[in-house]
């Protein structure tokens, strides 16, 4: 009676894999329960989780081919664009689909943009693409397009080209506050990246010591016209996300990286704590925090204990 926050599967985002040229889902060890999905199967999946009350999916593509501009993140017959309009198929405005708009999954080396002559990512250059993989997925039909790549001037650049292609009504969620975190390692599995040369995103990702640094980046997605912004990780970030809650006035979300939910697996595992307990104390200190919108690998899993 006196609870002062309380999860309900409204509060979740379940993110999916979807892998193109396989005939069977493929589970993917560092994340144990997902998997790299067929179309098929991804559908089957997704109606599940409509069921169990879960308003809302993230898409993440595994391509068969992977070049240096990651063009199939673009291309309208891409893995990611055919799973859109698969599930706006199967559920309409029943279910809102979010898409990755990124192309480290795509590109052969690893990095969230196109590369200069020195083998750093090209802000500028980077930007013209992230515009063409946004109206791919628009025309696609999805909701809401998430851009993750913290090249500056993202989102200015997204809805420009959104809305001089028509498709104002589609939104943006910014990874505003997208730290250079050591907990990505098992996404970076489930999506067959490595970062070339042994390198890493500090460069454009959020350094993890600073807040007042993460605030500015918050700000400027909002002022560039972002729908809703997003911290992640989430857990070492908690501060974060309640000043980002306390200030903005557009939707805070928070994404429970795959560190995080591995990490938990693995003590469960051992026998070190009780997975369930675990998962609901985690994902519920993220709502406690002001998350509106919560990202996490155990969306069904709560869900379902809260049926």
């Amino acid at each position: 009676m006196v609870r002062e926050s309380r999860l309900h599967p409204d509060d979740l985002v379940a993110p999916l894999f979807v892998r193109e040229g396989v005939e069977e889902p493929q589970p993917i060890g560092s994340l144990p329960g997902q998997v790299q999905h067929t179309r098929a199967s991804l559908r089957q999946e997704v109606s599940e989780l409509v069921d169990l009350g879960i308003p809302a999916v993230v898409l993440f593509g595994v391509p068969e081919h992977k070049d240096p501009e990651g063009s199939e993140a673009q291309n309208p017959n891409g893995i990611v664009q055919l799973a859109v309009q698969d599930l706006k198929a199967d559920h309409g405005d029943d279910l809102v689909v979010i898409t990755d708009l990124c192309v480290d999954e795509y590109t052969s080396h690893g990095h969230c943009g196109v590369l200069d002559s020195a083998g750093q990512p090209d802000n500028d250059a980077t930007l013209e693409i992230y515009q063409q993989i946004a109206v791919a997925q628009a025309v696609a039909g999805a909701d809401i397009v998430a851009p993750s790549g913290m090249m500056d001037g993202q989102v200015a650049a997204i809805r420009h080209a959104l809305d001089h292609a028509g498709h104002e009504q589609v939104a943006i969620l910014a990874y505003a506050a997208k730290y250079a975190t050591a907990l990505y390692g098992p996404f970076r599995d489930a999506v067959d990246v490595t970062i070339a040369g042994g390198g890493n995103r500090k460069g454009y990702q959020q350094d993890v010591a600073n807040t007042r640094e993460a605030m500015q980046e918050l700000r400027e997605d909002v002022a560039e016209g972002a729908d809703m912004v997003m911290i992640k990780p989430a857990l070492p970030y908690l501060d974060v996300i309640a000043q980002a809650r306390a200030e903005l006035d557009v939707p805070v979300a928070a994404y429970h990286v795959s560190g995080e939910y591995a990490m938990v697996h693995a003590a469960a595992a051992n026998g070190w704590l009780e997975l369930d307990a675990v998962a609901f104390e985690h994902v519920g200190a993220i709502k406690r925090a002001g998350a509106d919108i919560i990202l996490t690998y155990f969306a069904r899993r709560i869900a379902e204990g809260l049926q």
